[in-house]
């Protein structure tokens, strides 16, 4: 669908017409994309052969593009009519049929079909009310022809009065919309907001002119800032800016991690705060937070389909009088959970359809990379009504995780434990048999495996032929979900986008078994489909304190680096057109802040640390002795860390080290580090946790600082299959994009921890002869190069006491 706000006009399909709605839509939530559409067109085709065969005269496929007028909108709608039967004789009827296949047994009571399938008689009564409109003095007629997917079994039901009826309520719902759209625009072109700081420090102001002269000029941006800098503040200044000059019509602000999406909606907020004293200065900006489905759900267990979950049943029959409404109606309500959970529950509507509903109504959504680039997850932006990539701007903040985070999103874990569960259940179920019977030769193809670093050509196969007849029967049916255990239900209809992964030729990736009875298929870079998300935005902003090198950066989100930028006589700054401009953050106050020490008395890799462990623990207790005050030591690992602490037991008893814990809770997090700190001589930390990259209470607190290695990713068969894709294992590019480039990311996250503020300093040992390598010291930020070269316990203890 697209709309024109100033010349109040709209273009969109009859079919989305007929979608069209606010709120929970009915149906019957089985989940079969591509394969029910495949089904549905053998049938159509079947059905056209029929027709032909009897000699009626039919028409297929017969185009319509008619205009309508509604309460002041224009509105084109286009389509195709499955069937068009000519009257016979004069005075005959012209019948107009719609072809539709559904998974339930036939025949049905037409008022169970028009309750469940209401989009579908609001089509074919669309299709007989344009025919009207072009042809005013033919008669015309509209019916369904329902066929069983299944079987084949045919139901035809004629339309009346009242379907004819849903015509003119569908152009209202869309003008209803349409207009609401109207006056948010206008309320964005009139926005007011504060500045994101009352002052700015150094290299801030530069910072922000330069970063809004980028967005104006080039439509991809990446923007590289230090922890500490402003760099959310900035990023939504400019973002607003953008917003109320028109240049775009929404923005999505998305994040890895909901800690900084509370912070944009906290920073937002502030930023939007109107004058209680000069109210029409300036009119609220409608920002929204999507939290997670799992946190939305009131229900004594999470099984999101219809059938088995009361707050889903019906639901769209309950909203009208629900006064959900609220949610995207009244500017101030309230849209925290907790509220959204309440009214959830008050209506007996789940919290997540009022989300769903209410996104469309706002000018900003923040929320996490999947509801962009997870294939399971971006439906509900992408679905939204009016949502036009071409017309947002995109912010992914802490976009150096988008890559990996892409391509988990597209890779899935299969066990035949899991396998021989729902096999129990299908059959305490009574499933239809040739499903069993699938279901039954996957199981035991997934206990047959054996542990692999990859399939071979003729067992993946096999794992092909073996999906495909599971998908072919689930999207028959012959199965009730809302009779499994959730969890299990989702692996059944999780093959359906197995198969469609097998299918996928833009996919990097491996399928693999790396213990008996378990399959892994793994996405090793998802470059090609993130780019091909980005390209469809109208201005993308990936923004982090560590993208890494431009050109690496670049390539893995799926984009050609920009050529070198250059101004003509008279003629702006120019880029390639889909080229990324790379842009640094001016931080005058940090120069100086770190003092950086290359320690290469040691080797951390793994088969030589056992053997310097001694050395790294008394270096802690040096560290500790120059500071006389708690320090923070950073390791690739637990286990690492571990070994060190209990080597510091032994030889230095009077040394008080804690280690992090492995919790999930920020505030935790957060409270263990303000304890550890007061109380503690030495904080071991994880490099890569949470821990390590969103605690932000070292900074100006922790002036001496240790990290024990590079942290390199763990060896393993996808690393493998990824250095076969950058070149291979000898090739040293191959070893710098899939081990060094990510394992410095994290000491350059960590130690940018440290320096937050103007005043904060820093004195850190870097403590690996591989950090003084010209491969491992070029990947660290510019802050940490150029350091001392210590080489003996001497010159190691002189450099610690000049520091003081």
């Amino acid at each position: 669908m697209t709309f024109d706000l100033d010349q109040r006009t709209s273009t969109l399909s009859v079919g989305e017409l007929c979608d069209f709605a606010v709120g929970p839509r009915p149906g019957s939530g089985l989940a079969s994309g591509l394969w029910r559409a495949q089904l549905g067109t053998l049938w159509h085709q079947q059905l056209r052969s029929k027709a032909t065969a009897e000699g009626s005269g039919a028409a297929f496929e017969v185009t319509v593009d008619a205009w309508v007028v509604h309460r002041g909108w224009r509105i084109r709608l286009t389509g195709r009519i499955d069937q068009v039967l000519p009257a016979v004789g004069a005075g005959g009827t012209t019948l107009l049929r719609e072809i539709k296949t559904v998974s339930r047994p036939l025949p049905e009571a037409e008022a169970a079909l028009r309750a469940d399938f209401p989009e579908y008689f609001s089509q074919i009564a669309t299709y007989v009310a344009l025919r009207r409109l072009t042809e005013p003095a033919a008669r015309i007629a509209g019916q369904l022809l329902f066929v069983e997917i299944g079987t084949g079994t045919l139901q035809v039901v004629p339309i009346d009065r009242t379907d004819e009826d849903r015509f003119t309520s569908r152009l209202e719902v869309l003008v209803t919309f349409l207009d609401a759209r109207h006056r948010a625009r206008e309320r964005v072109r009139h926005l007011r907001y504060q500045p994101a700081f009352s002052s700015l420090r150094p290299g801030q102001e530069s910072t922000r002119d330069e970063l809004e002269q980028a967005l104006a000029r080039h439509r991809f941006v990446a923007f590289e800032a230090p922890t500490g800098f402003g760099k959310t503040g900035l990023l939504l200044e400019s973002a607003l800016a953008e917003l109320t000059s028109g240049r775009c019509e929404r923005i999505l602000y998305l994040t890895s991690k909901s800690t900084g999406q509370l912070q944009v909606v906290r920073t937002l907020r502030a930023m939007n705060a109107v004058n209680p004293d000069k109210p029409a200065e300036g009119t609220a900006l409608a920002i929204w937070q999507v939290r997670a489905k799992t946190e939305h759900c009131v229900n004594t267990v999470f099984h999101c389909t219809r059938e088995s979950c009361l707050y889903l049943a019906e639901a769209s029959a309950r909203w009208a009088s629900s006064g959900l409404s609220r949610f995207y109606l009244l500017d101030d309500h309230p849209r925290d959970l907790d509220t959204l959970r309440q009214a959830g529950r008050e209506a007996q509507i789940c919290p997540y359809e009022i989300t769903r509903a209410a996104l469309a109504f706002n000018d900003v959504w923040v929320g996490d990379y999947n509801y962009v680039f997870a294939p399971r997850n971006r439906r509900l932006f992408f679905d939204q009504l009016g949502f036009d990539p071409a017309r947002t701007l995109l912010i992914l903040d802490e976009a150096h995780n988008l890559p990996a985070r892409a391509a988990d999103s597209r890779s899935f874990v299969v066990t035949s434990d899991d396998a021989h569960a729902l096999l129990a259940e299908l059959d305490h179920q009574g499933a239809k048999a040739s499903l069993v019977r699938a279901w039954t030769a996957w199981t035991y193809l997934l206990a047959s495996l054996p542990v692999t670093d990859a399939l071979d050509l003729a067992l993946e196969d096999d794992v092909g032929e073996a999906l495909r007849r599971v998908a072919d029967e689930v999207v028959l049916g012959g199965v009730d979900p809302a009779g499994l255990t959730p969890g299990l239900a989702d692996r059944l209809w999780e093959t359906l986008d197995l198969v469609e992964w097998l299918k996928d030729g833009t996919l990097r990736r491996l399928l693999w078994s790396p213990r008996p009875g378990e399959l892994r298929f793994t996405c090793i870079d998802a470059s090609a489909a993130i780019g091909a998300t980005l390209r469809s935005f109208g201005s993308v902003l990936l923004a982090s304190a560590t993208l890494g090198p431009a050109h690496e950066f670049a390539e893995s989100v799926g984009l050609p680096v920009a050529e070198p930028a250059t101004v003509a006589e008279g003629n702006p700054l120019t880029d390639t057109p889909l080229g990324l401009t790379h842009m640094v953050a001016e931080t005058p106050w940090r120069e100086g802040a770190y003092r950086v020490a290359y320690d290469l008395r040691v080797d951390t890799r793994f088969r030589a640390r056992a053997s310097h462990a001694s050395t790294t623990a008394a270096t802690v207790a040096r560290l500790h002795r120059a500071a006389g005050a708690c320090v923070a030591v950073f390791f690739p690992s637990y286990r690492y860390a571990e070994m060190i602490e209990e080597q510091i037991r032994r030889s230095h008893v009077t040394l008080r080290v804690v280690t992090q814990p492995r919790l999930s809770d920020l505030g935790a997090q957060a409270a263990w580090v303000e304890e550890s700190v007061v109380l503690a001589d030495v904080l071991f930390l994880v490099l890569g946790s949470s821990f390590a990259e969103s605690i932000d209470a070292l900074g100006g607190r922790i002036s001496h600082a240790m990290v024990v290695g590079p942290a390199l990713p763990e060896v393993n068969a996808v690393q493998a299959a990824r250095q076969d894709l950058f070149g291979g294992s000898k090739n040293p590019s191959a070893f710098r994009r899939v081990y060094q480039i990510p394992g410095m990311q994290k000491v350059n996250q960590a130690l940018g921890r440290l320096v937050r503020a103007p005043g904060h300093r820093a004195t850190v040992l870097l403590h690996c002869a591989r950090f003084a390598e010209i491969s491992y010291a070029s990947l660290l930020a510019p802050d940490y190069q150029f350091g001392t070269h210590l080489t003996t316990d001497a010159e190691l203890d002189a450099w610690l006491t000049s520091a003081v």
